[in-house]
């Protein structure tokens, strides 16, 4: 059955700086009624910073973090700074996890990567407990021990000195395999899809399923949030749009990780394009991205955003109305802001 669609604004992390009039667009977007905004992190800009800067300056708006990687903090830093922006921002945010990839986990953050299904779960588990504040949170680790079993001994089990303004606040965990957005449904409350496409909707409603049924899952189908992230671009040149994302999808698929290790190329290939991500990869770490940009197929980019005339819009949105997605997070300025309200809100 179509439901109701709502809209988050996606400012992502940034490139060489501030991006440039974020400030307008955050206001915009909550004048027209949009659900949510969202920061994000790589290993350059952080999540939390712009987001309780611009988020000051709203009243209204949910404020997600699109993601915060677990790699970058331990357990009890993440919830001190969940619990700190909630309070400061009346309960408005939701919480948005995920373990990245290897070449950051361990190149950036000199972490670990083994076991991210393990990991996760046991830094859901440690934040939950410190919001519940039901006592000192002790955690038996193997990942995230607490009190640290080997250091000086004078280490001991603490509960917050701050009592949330939410025990639970919200969390979402970005995903692409089956078994992490399986976690997704077990433990969470959300699930923060990259690269999605309601064509492939059933692989996602599958894995989703596992992860509720499972003994203890924290939510069902009917009160999971579904977040997918969405280029949108009004044109009557659709080729023209998909050269200008062409670029960013030759990024992820050819040049996010290593070769054989890329979980944003197995979307693709899931889909269909093992031939194509093949190509992609092989240029890309070549050094030949614009060539590797060429390859990406105009159709396989029409599965994953929204791009074209307004009509044509429209009538790809019925595809997303019917899927599992709940809110579509899209960027831009404040006129494409507008559109994209007319066209989704209506």
């Amino acid at each position: 059955m179509a439901r109701d669609l709502r809209l988050g604004l996606n400012v992502g992390y940034w490139a060489g700086g501030p991006p440039p009039g974020a400030a307008e667009s955050i206001a915009e977007a909550e004048r027209l009624g949009y659900d949510s905004l969202w920061t994000a992190e790589a290993y350059g800009s952080d999540a939390l910073v712009p987001l309780a800067w611009w988020g000051a300056s709203t009243e209204r708006i949910k404020l997600g973090t699109a993601i915060v990687q677990i790699s970058a903090r331990t357990p009890a830093a993440t919830a001190m700074a969940a619990m700190t922006l909630d309070h400061l921002s009346g309960g408005r945010l939701i919480l948005g996890l995920g373990v990245s990839g290897p070449q950051v986990v361990e190149g950036w953050y000199g972490q670990p990567f083994e076991k991210p299904l393990a990991r996760t779960r046991e830094y859901i588990g440690i934040l939950r407990d410190i919001w519940a504040r039901e006592g000192p949170v002790r955690s038996e680790g193997p990942h995230y021990a607490l009190p640290l079993p080997d250091g000086t001994g004078l280490g001991k089990p603490l509960k917050s000195s701050v009592h949330p303004l939410r025990e639970d606040i919200p969390i979402y965990l970005a995903a692409e395999g089956p078994k992490n957005i399986a976690l997704a449904g077990e433990l969470c409350d959300g699930w923060l899809a990259l690269f999605y496409s309601p064509h492939h909707d059933d692989f996602y409603r599958e894995a989703l399923e596992e992860g509720f049924a499972r003994p203890g899952a924290r939510r069902s189908a009917e009160d999971f949030e579904v977040a997918a992230t969405v280029p949108l671009i009004v044109t009557d040149e659709i080729e023209s749009a998909a050269d200008a994302l062409r670029p960013m999808y030759a990024l992820y698929f050819g040049g996010m990780g290593a070769r054989g290790t890329n979980f944003h190329a197995n979307v693709a290939i899931r889909m269909g394009y093992e031939s194509e991500v093949e190509k992609i990869q092989e240029l890309y770490l070549s050094g030949k991205k614009a060539e590797a940009a060429a390859v990406i197929p105009t159709s396989l980019l029409e599965h994953l955003t929204l791009i074209g005339p307004k009509e044509k819009i429209r009538h790809d949105l019925e595809a997303w109305r019917d899927s599992i997605v709940t809110t579509l997070l899209i960027a831009g300025d404040s006129a494409t802001l507008r559109v994209a309200a007319e066209l989704v809100l209506g």
